[in-house]
């Protein structure tokens, strides 16, 4: 105890520091934190203070009792006794960025009838109660608005939504429905054109202008926006896309009331210049547009060639055939067959104005025109000729239908390109019926081809084995000819040796007398002999090939009767023992021969049976030749 006593000056700035708010307010001194405001409600007036608020008013602005206009910034402020004054710290207002606070007013005049906004005051954004009270400013929400920052804002006047900006994506469209405005005009279905109002981001110049409420011609396009969200209402929506080979043609349903610019001839709508009302004569060419579809629609028309088919089966890409079918018809002949057709068209671009002022959409001219009038002709077409005849005539008929149809579609500002007849499908009975009459003339075709092939066939195997056969023949010739002519040689031959052995043996002969007269003309007669051997031996290898064609018996027996010729004549011109001597002696020294002979053979006496005796010998000779040339072995 005696130690906290020692002490006791320190409890003083504790406690000054635990009660100093109390202290300072019993003085009458207020500090205010630099993130804080003081909000001051007056509790009572002293003597000579105006005492009450005007009916209806909540904020005081001549010091009355209540809550004050007036807020303490961050600071020390004195003479605010705590028994007159009472001091509530406020947070400031802080705007995040990328949002927006919309404000409502507890206090001010009355709204304007027909209004739900209040309109701007000038008052620092909000930070000037005492001025936006004495400017006029009315109660309720406001059409000002506070962006990204930090504000003083007096929360017992006003209170603080703090919300989202607006955001327009890419390739969108922004259609705006205003909340506040005047009413828009008898008749009209949006409000008039407004500018100056930086896209709808300052609601009090579009006020200031007349504006209308409700649907807005403008649109807005990709950003972000300070849009307060009670003065409008933002729908997106995609650009309006015209593709490569279309035209949009612009059906605007707001405008004032133009010329018609089509011209006399055409009597089926009005065509209107640009920003009027009605079907504009100037159509957008392929891109992306900001349309406001609720005010103006846009009609795309294709330019280039189209082609729409009525087939069942088949549909293209653009879906305006897709409740196009299969033409049924009727022959002359009462059958009934189906008829596929393809129609091609083009629209011009300055007309598509016209078609789309005529029919309202591409679906409607293909419905209304194009439909009704290929099916009526192809079906009136079909009666004036029997199936088979229409099937035969397929292209005179398709030619006529293409004239036919141009003509027709001229008249609707639409150019027909051509006309194509597609599958025709007769009925199962006149196809079964054409089809066994088909079979059968091409059966018919088989069996004549099948014919004529047969003949040319056997006319080929005959002249093949005539061919064979002549082949043969003349081979057969030939062999013959060969024959001939092998014949022909070996008699030449025969002769040839013939002749060659007679000379030789004449020769021979002649040799013998020749040494017989005289050796001196031995030499010379052998010469000769020599020579004329040599000269027959010339003329019979000439005549060989002649010779030589004889057969081989007629070859034998000219060689034995040339030899036995020769042999005569021998025998004649030496004698048959001299002949039969010389030719044992040629014999005995060219196979050198035994003198002494085997059998001995002698003639009678005198000489009798000479030429018996000579015969023998010559044969006993040859038969020793003969053992001699087979080596002995007899």
């Amino acid at each position: 105890m005696e130690k906290m006593l020692q002490y006791w000056w320190i409890m003083i700035p504790v406690c000054m520091l635990v009660f100093y708010k109390v202290i300072f307010r019993m003085l009458g001194i207020i500090f205010i934190p630099e993130d804080k405001i003081g909000l001051v409600t007056k509790k009572f007036v002293l003597f000579g203070d105006k005492k009450e608020l005007p009916d209806g008013r909540i904020i005081a602005v001549d010091g009355e009792a209540g809550f004050q206009a007036q807020t303490l910034a961050p600071g020390i402020y004195f003479w605010k006794w705590i028994w007159q004054y009472e001091i509530t710290l406020q947070a400031l207002t802080i705007i995040p960025q990328g949002k927006i606070a919309l404000v409502a007013a507890k206090d001010g005049k009355e709204l304007e009838t027909g209004h739900i906004l209040a309109r701007k005051v000038e008052c620092d954004g909000f930070q000037n109660a005492e001025t936006f009270i004495r400017s006029g400013g009315r109660k309720g929400r406001q059409s000002a608005y506070i962006t990204a920052g930090t504000y003083r804002i007096n929360t017992f006047l006003f209170e603080i939504f703090v919300t989202e900006m607006t955001s327009i994506t890419e390739n969108m469209v922004g259609i705006v429905t205003t909340l506040d405005g005047l009413p828009i005009e008898e008749g009209a279905i949006a409000g008039k054109y407004i500018e100056s109002h930086n896209n709808f981001q300052d609601a009090d110049a579009f006020f200031n202008h007349s504006g209308n409420k409700g649907l807005q011609p403008q649109v807005i396009l990709a950003g972000s926006y300070y849009l307060n969200p009670w003065f409008v209402q933002v729908e997106q929506i995609k650009m309006t896309e015209i593709p490569i080979g279309y035209v949009g043609v612009v059906i605007s349903y707001i405008g004032k009331e133009g010329k018609d610019v089509s011209g006399v001839e055409f009597k089926h709508g009005n065509i209107v210049s640009k920003g009027e009302k009605g079907v504009w004569a100037e159509p957008l060419g392929p891109g992306k547009y900001p349309v406001n579809n609720y005010i103006m629609r846009v009609e795309l028309v294709p330019t280039t060639n189209l082609v729409l088919n009525w087939a069942s089966a088949r549909t293209e890409a653009h879906q305006l055939d897709k409740h196009l079918s299969t033409i049924t018809v009727r022959s002359r002949d009462g059958f009934p067959f189906n008829l596929d057709v393809s129609q091609i068209i083009h629209i011009p671009t300055t007309e598509a104005p016209k078609v789309i002022a005529r029919f309202g959409n591409m679906v409607n001219l293909v419905g209304q025109v194009l439909e009704p009038t290929i099916g009526n002709y192809f079906r009136n077409s079909a009666q004036d000729a029997d199936v088979i005849s229409f099937l035969s005539s397929r292209k005179e008929r398709q030619d006529a239908a293409k004239m036919h149809i141009s003509r027709v579609l001229d008249q609707y500002n639409v150019n027909g390109v051509d006309t194509l007849i597609g599958d025709i499908v007769p009925p199962d009975s006149l196809m079964k019926t054409l089809t066994d009459r088909k079979i059968a003339e091409e059966q018919n075709v088989t069996f004549e081809t099948q014919k004529r092939a047969e003949v040319t066939r056997q006319a080929l195997e005959k002249e093949t084995a005539v061919a064979d056969m002549q082949k043969e023949i003349v081979k057969a010739d030939q062999g013959v000819l060969i024959a001939h002519r092998i014949a022909d040689a070996a008699v030449k031959k025969a002769e040839g040796e013939a002749t060659g052995i007679k000379i030789s043996s004449n020769a021979e002969a002649e040799k013998v007398k020749v040494l017989s007269n005289a050796e001196a003309e031995k030499t010379k007669v052998l010469a000769n002999a020599e020579a004329e051997k040599i000269k027959a031996l010339a003329n019979a290898e000439g005549e060989k090939i002649t010779v030589t064609g004889k057969a081989e018996a007629d070859k034998i027996l000219a060689i034995g009767k040339s030899s036995a010729e020769s042999y005569k004549l021998a025998v004649e011109a030496m004698g048959g023992d001299n002949f039969t001597q010389l030719k044992v002696t040629e014999a005995i020294g060219k196979d050198r021969i035994k003198i002494i002979p085997d059998v001995l053979i002698s003639g009678g006496e005198n000489g009798a049976n000479g030429p018996i005796s000579g015969l023998l010998g010559l044969k006993l000779l040859e038969d020793v030749t003969k053992r001699k040339g087979d080596g002995g072995k007899d």
